[in-house]
């Protein structure tokens, strides 16, 4: 007994990225849908930027489906991973917590749906891309930051440098590096939601302007002797002038009429663990 648990703490790999890709393949290979968000999943889309790899984070994030919910909670426990069994018995519905007790990292789960400042439904679209979130969900997730920083600035736009904006996915099984940034997803929340539009058209305001004067050296260099593919700057504005124009739902008018005199978005709440 002593000498499989001894195997399952040291089943993991020492590298976060490769340990979330490997868990996700795991996953696949069971059938099951899981996929990375957070930090290791921007990671996986410019693996070798310096400016991601520097800031040392272990954490690693999951995204899953009800429908998967306990298989891939008993396959995390299978893979090494040691449950929180009072958060995931009051919280597990929709989030559970995990740690690989043998690295002291810690995992989390979500399911369905990301709740920040904004509820970001993903369960229907798990299946359009791999190893990640599709990218329209992954930028979204850092656009619907209200009080968004530097570091999450920095995602948004390496997703927005190395990947085209488009009217879809991009590709039907996408792979690192590629697919594209799907502007119908979005303006379907930006058009029907005037508190997502408000944020997001924000956040790319804060894009611009922090591209314009507070850019440095070597923070979009994510490729070594290569410039990224697409022109920040240009993919801003382009992403901007779509959601602009895109047509706007009864309920986003009549709430635009209300604006920021009542709050548009949720002070996320962190789950105690």
């Amino acid at each position: 007994m002593a000498d499989e648990l001894e195997q399952r703490q040291t089943r993991t790999l020492e590298d976060p990225l490769a340990e979330s890709l490997r868990i996700v393949r795991v996953a696949d290979e069971h059938g099951l849908l899981l996929r990375l968000v957070g930090g290791m999943a921007v990671r996986s889309h410019s693996p070798a930027w310096p400016a991601r790899t520097r800031r040392r984070e272990v954490d690693l994030d999951f995204a899953t489906r009800a429908k998967d919910r306990a298989a891939v909670y008993r396959l995390l426990e299978e893979e090494g991973y040691t449950p929180d069994q009072r958060h995931n018995a009051l919280f597990g519905q929709k989030q559970a917590y995990f740690v690989d007790q043998a690295r002291q990292r810690p995992v989390d789960v979500i399911v369905d749906r990301l709740e920040m400042c904004h509820v970001l439904e993903f369960g229907e679209r798990l299946g359009v891309s791999r190893p990640t979130l599709p990218l329209a969900e992954l930028l979204l997730s850092k656009l619907q930051i209200v009080k968004i920083n530097r570091k999450d600035v920095l995602d948004a736009l390496a997703l927005l440098a190395e990947h085209p904006i488009g009217d879809d996915d991009g590709y039907a099984d996408t792979d690192v590096g590629l697919g594209a940034i799907n502007v119908q997803r979005i303006t379907s929340l930006t058009s029907t939601d005037w508190g997502w539009w408000r944020t997001v058209t924000g956040n790319l305001d804060a894009l611009a302007t922090f591209l314009a004067t507070d850019l440095q050296v070597g923070d979009l260099a994510l490729e070594p002797d290569r410039p990224p593919r697409f022109d920040p700057a240009s993919q801003v504005r382009a992403l901007r002038v779509a959601i602009d124009a895109a047509p706007k739902s009864t309920g986003w008018k009549l709430r635009a009429r209300v604006g920021e005199r009542v709050r548009w978005y949720n002070e996320p709440e962190e789950l105690a663990h």
